[in-house]
């Protein structure tokens, strides 16, 4: 299938490993032209070799600290340069804490995170978004998780920040729909990246089980019988980034193999 992307551009966060470098690789597939953000040149730059030499759409690089607002903005100065014009597609794609719960945390903890996780992703979005609704189009991704149907009792700071970034993407959605931007949040559930090994291994700890035995017990509740790959994600987020998605806004869209039992 044609998604049309062909010449679109996208600034993708997370770009260097697991979802994010997913994503890229879909949509470089489709003939996007992808900046790829993160704060480790070197691994960029390595994702970005690779997608230069097998995909239709060029990748570029621009490192940057999603913690460190004031060079965020800066790298998408840098990506429009690089790409030639205004970003058309935006991967907002933050990782995600330690686990741990709610109670007694420090409220230190919690202003960095949410500096990290949230308040990035809000400034990010108000920097593209002028340009997106000048043009009458563009896209709007977020990286969420399952935890926001079901909250996951050892993801305590993930389940809550998250669920902000859920309730802003709605809001944001209805705002902008009329100027032809899709706000849309992607809910993985458990996807085989390095964020899921190192969960594993926490598990693993917690239990006394090795990781292969925490992943097992994992699997269980998923009714595909399986963890889901990065080439699913990036494919689903590929659709939801084309014009082909343009009915489809303020959506929470869950990957998870039937995992979630909720309506």
């Amino acid at each position: 299938m044609d998604l049309k992307l062909t010449g679109k551009r996208a600034l993708v966060c997370g770009g260097s490993s697991g979802l994010g470098r997913a994503v890229a690789e879909a949509l470089a597939a489709e003939g996007v032209h992808v900046a790829l953000l993160a704060r480790d040149a070197e691994k960029l730059q390595a994702v970005a070799d690779g997608i230069n030499a097998t995909a239709t759409g060029r990748a570029v690089i621009v490192p940057a600290d999603l913690a460190d607002h004031a060079s965020l903005l800066a790298a998408v100065d840098t990506a429009e340069g690089l790409l030639g014009g205004p970003i058309e597609i935006l991967l907002n794609n933050t990782g995600g804490p330690p686990p741990s719960g709610v109670a007694g945390l420090d409220p230190d903890l919690w202003r960095a995170q949410f500096e990290q996780m949230v308040l990035s992703v809000f400034r990010l979005t108000d920097r593209v978004l002028p340009a997106m609704r000048a043009a009458g189009w563009g896209r709007i991704l977020n990286v969420a998780s399952v935890s926001l149907i079901e909250p996951i009792g050892t993801l305590g700071v993930s389940n809550t920040l998250r669920a902000s970034i859920a309730a802003w993407a709605k809001t944001l959605a209805g705002e902008v729909a009329a100027d032809g931007v899709t706000v849309n949040t992607l809910l993985p559930g458990r996807i085989d990246t390095p964020r899921i090994d190192k969960l594993d291994r926490a598990a693993a700890e917690r239990t006394g089980k090795t990781p292969e035995q925490a992943r097992a017990d994992s699997v269980v509740s998923i009714p595909v019988g399986r963890v889901g790959t990065t080439e699913e994600f990036g494919a689903v987020a590929a659709f939801l980034a084309s014009p082909l998605a343009a009915y489809v806004t303020g959506s929470l869209v869950r990957l998870d193999g039937g995992s979630v039992r909720a309506i």
